[in-house]
């Protein structure tokens, strides 16, 4: 099989995958090799997303691995399997890696939950806002990799995946811009709030007690809730978060913003009173 060079994230997480049910069943890298008839090697790329696994060579080795849920397998074998040539690949080369991996990401989620403090989430931006947030990046972007960037940003909006947005009033008040364009972001806010897979919640400023102000962050559901993903914004990309603890921990910051936010209907009021107030 052709080794590839550059593995996707979802490529890399069923391999991270497959590695971890090894560990967790005790065999050596070796030991799993020997049970499939394969070299060492092969192993080692399988388990680096180097390389591909057929459905008929992953059943093996969850078989020799002792994994018995069949649910949890299903889901390896789509992703081992799975041959989608998505929109997204039309920027590879183009844009830097993390932009077709969240693309991807997106394309396969069950859901998105996401907590925004100081920018108003990509999903939701309007062009004008993007190409703004685009456009304070140090070092600065060519005009051509500017708008290949907003280009795809607005492309990822296409999604109808459900999706759970709580944005602090920071965010909101915050101009990216000038005063026209804020203006136009909060009617989008508005126009997307109505959409019947967008719940939007507001975190307002007079909340006492709110300390999770530096808890920006995307949660992606898998699958399997095992298959969840954080993704988390870092100076150089994004960072994909995968362990099972991590991913606990970051249910619990969801559901602690989401729990001290505004409810949809008010969200939308705090929005107008904003808009108003420009």
């Amino acid at each position: 099989m052709t080794t590839r060079r550059e593995p996707t994230a979802r490529q890399l997480r069923l391999a991270v995958e497959l590695r971890r049910l090894r560990e967790a069943s005790g065999l050596s890298a070796r030991q799993a090799a020997a049970l499939l008839g394969v070299s060492p090697v092969q192993v080692s790329h399988i388990e680096s997303g180097l390389s591909g696994v057929s459905e008929e060579r992953l059943r093996r080795l969850a078989s020799h691995y002792a994994c018995t849920d069949g649910e949890f397998i299903d889901a390896l074998v789509a992703m081992a399997t799975d041959r989608t040539r998505g929109w997204w690949e039309e920027y590879r080369g183009l844009l830097p890696t993390p932009f077709l991996d969240m693309a991807e990401l997106d394309h396969h989620a069950a859901f998105h939950q996401e907590v925004a403090i100081l920018h108003v989430p990509g999903r939701l931006q309007t062009e004008a806002y993007a190409r703004a947030v685009f456009s304070s990046r140090v070092p600065e972007l060519t005009c051509e990799e500017l708008e290949l960037r907003v280009r795809h940003r607005m492309a990822r909006q296409a999604s109808d995946t459900p999706y759970e947005v709580v944005i602090h009033e920071a965010a909101l008040r915050i101009r990216v811009s000038d005063r026209a364009a804020s203006k136009a972001q909060l009617a989008r806010l508005v126009e997307l709030s109505e959409a019947d897979h967008i719940t939007l919640r507001v975190v307002p400023f007079d909340l006492d007690g709110f300390s999770r102000a530096s808890s920006t962050m995307m949660y992606v559901g898998g699958r399997l809730p095992k298959l969840d993903t954080v993704v988390r914004d870092a100076p150089h990309g994004s960072i994909f978060i995968d362990s099972e603890a991590q991913l606990s921990a970051y249910r619990t910051r969801f559901r602690k913003v989401h729990a001290v936010s505004l409810d949809a209907d008010s969200s939308r009021d705090a929005i107008h009173k904003l808009a108003k107030e420009l």
